[in-house]
């Protein structure tokens, strides 16, 4: 699970508009009092400020205009302006997916693209690098089955070994119960919501000491999903075999075990695919991807701040200007 917050202002409001309403009437009230007595000569002398040289005249003027935006920032305070905002927090749910590759000597045969091998290996990586907030992991199988990558965020990582896929990593055979068994050990204490393995395979299982059907049962008991993919077209493939005269292409057999795949996969709650060729894996793994969905949740809270501070600022500010313009004007003799 990956939080993530986010926060906005959005609104400012007042919380007692009516004080401010009162408050801005009274400071405009005692600004037009003000005019209409400086007009009468009442308030101030005309001599003293009015028939003054230089900048001395206009002094007054903007003093008691700075003195009057305090007042309208002094009213706004008073009605309590309160600022709301909006945390977003989103909740990432990722699946914890183990693709458990078969990677026999039949896997190099060429029905798919180079061969199947370098297709399987291909469209996984291309599945990695879309899918976000999600964990992999990988497990290689043929006459044994080993956990390449454990459950991890490190997409360079996993595909680094991924690439690296062959014949070699191991004795040859088709033991799918196995690879099974090691996915499941790998995923058995994740804490994920989603647990998936994807099982890559073009053959039957004639090899290892676990059972297929009994490596779902504990897949199943264990919350986790298997998706089976038959990789291979039907009736014959061509298949590369050293001979003394060099590699040469000859037609093989293609023998899955689809009755097997599908129970696996009906057993865990996943499904069956058949891919034939590449275009047809590469669909797949994409619905695959729109299955598997990784969750996201938002949660969104309102936050008020009462904010008059900035306000009171300003009518300091004010204040301290009138004052000083005021003095300005006034020298003392």
């Amino acid at each position: 699970m990956l939080p993530m917050e986010n926060e906005q202002f959005y609104f400012d409001a007042l919380l007692k508009p009516l004080w401010t309403y009162i408050a801005l009437g009274i400071s405009l009230l005692a600004f037009l009092l003000f005019a209409l007595r400086k007009k009468k000569g009442i308030l101030f002398s005309t001599s003293k400020f009015f028939g003054a040289t230089g900048v001395r005249p206009i002094l007054i003027p903007i003093g008691f205009l700075f003195l009057f935006l305090s007042a309208i920032a002094l009213s706004i305070a008073i009605g309590m302006p309160v600022r709301f905002s909006s945390i977003e927090q989103q909740y990432t749910y990722g699946v914890d997916i183990v693709f458990v590759v078969d990677v026999s000597t039949s896997m190099l045969a060429q029905d798919l693209k180079p061969d199947r091998l370098e297709a399987a290996k291909k469209v996984v990586e291309d599945f990695v690098m879309r899918r976000h907030g999600d964990r992999f992991g990988l497990v290689a199988f043929a006459g044994d089955a080993v956990t390449l990558i454990p459950v991890t965020s490190d997409k360079k990582l996993l595909i680094s070994w991924l690439r690296d896929l062959s014949p070699d990593f191991m004795s040859d055979g088709t033991a799918i119960g196995l690879g099974i068994a090691t996915a499941v050990n790998r995923l058995k204490e994740s804490e994920a919501q989603s647990k998936v393995i994807i099982l890559l395979t073009d053959g039957e299982n004639n090899t290892g000491f676990i059972n297929p059907i009994d490596a779902a049962q504990l897949a199943k008991q264990l919350g986790i999903k298997i998706y089976t993919i038959g990789v291979g077209t039907y009736g014959k493939a061509p298949y590369p075999v050293s001979t003394p005269f060099g590699t040469q292409t000859v037609l093989v057999e293609v023998s899955i075990n689809e009755d097997l795949l599908k129970e696996i996969a009906e057993i865990t709650g996943g499904k069956y695919y058949r891919a034939t060729d590449n275009k047809t894996l590469e669909k797949i793994f994409e619905e695959i991807d729109q299955l598997e969905k990784t969750k996201l949740e938002t949660h969104v809270y309102r936050k008020e701040e009462h904010v008059p501070e900035p306000f009171l600022k300003l009518a300091a500010v004010g204040i301290l200007a009138f004052i000083l313009l005021y003095a300005l004007a006034n020298p003392k003799p």
